[in-house]
C-alpha cells in the first residue's frame, strides 16, 4: 500500500504538534534553572515546565486532555480512562498523555499498567519529574523499594526541592522506614 507524500507529511506534523510539548524550546532553560533553584523559585519553574508539557496544539488532543483532568479530578474514573485512552491511542508520541493515563491507573490500583505508562512518558520526555515520582509511588506499591528508590532519586536529579521525591527518599534510605 503506498499512501501519498501529502498524506505522509500530513502525519509527521500531526506527530510533531502533539509531541510539541517535551521539545518546546522553553524547557531547556527552565530545567538548567530548576536545577539549581529553591524551593520558592522552583515552585514557579515547575509551573511553567507543567503548562508547556500540558499544552499541545491538536484541538482533538486538548479536548481529550482536558476532558480527562476534569473527569479525574471529579472523580469520574470511567470518562478519564475513555479519554486518557483516546488520547494514547490517537496521539502516542504525546507524552502528557501518557502521564495523565498512568495517573489514573496508580489512582485506581492499577500499578503494572502505570508503570507500563509512565515507561513510555519517560521515553518520550525523560526529565518527567512527575512521571519519576509516580513510578517510585507504583513500584513502591508493587514491593520494589530499591527500583523506587532510584526512580525517586532521577526526580530529583532533575528538581532537587520536589517534595514527595524527597519524602520518600528520606524515609526509603531509613531501614525501618514504613510506608
Amino acid at each position: 500500500m503506498r499512501i501519498s507524500s501529502a498524506f505522509a507529511l500530513a502525519l509527521l506534523l500531526a506527530a510533531r504538534l502533539a509531541a510539541a510539548d517535551q521539545r518546546d524550546p522553553r524547557l531547556e532553560p527552565l530545567f538548567s534553572r530548576l536545577a539549581v533553584a529553591d524551593a520558592v523559585e522552583a515552585r514557579h519553574l515547575e509551573a511553567q515546565i507543567l503548562t508547556i508539557w500540558s499544552a499541545v496544539d491538536d484541538p482533538e488532543a486538548q479536548a481529550l486532555l482536558e476532558r480527562g483532568s476534569v473527569a479525574m479530578a471529579n472523580r469520574d474514573y470511567a470518562t478519564a480512562k475513555t479519554a486518557f485512552d483516546a488520547l494514547t491511542s490517537r496521539f502516542p508520541h504525546f507524552a502528557e498523555g501518557w502521564n495523565r493515563r498512568a495517573t489514573l491507573l496508580w489512582i485506581l490500583g492499577e500499578h503494572l499498567a502505570a508503570v507500563a505508562d509512565l515507561e513510555r512518558t519517560l521515553a518520550l520526555e525523560p526529565r518527567h519529574f512527575g512521571a519519576l515520582s509516580t513510578l517510585g509511588l507504583a513500584l513502591l506499591r508493587l514491593g520494589a523499594r530499591e527500583a523506587a528508590q532510584r526512580a525517586f532519586e532521577a526526580a530529583l536529579a532533575i528538581h532537587p526541592t520536589f517534595a514527595v521525591a524527597r519524602y520518600h527518599v528520606a524515609l526509603l534510605r531509613h531501614p525501618e522506614g514504613e510506608l
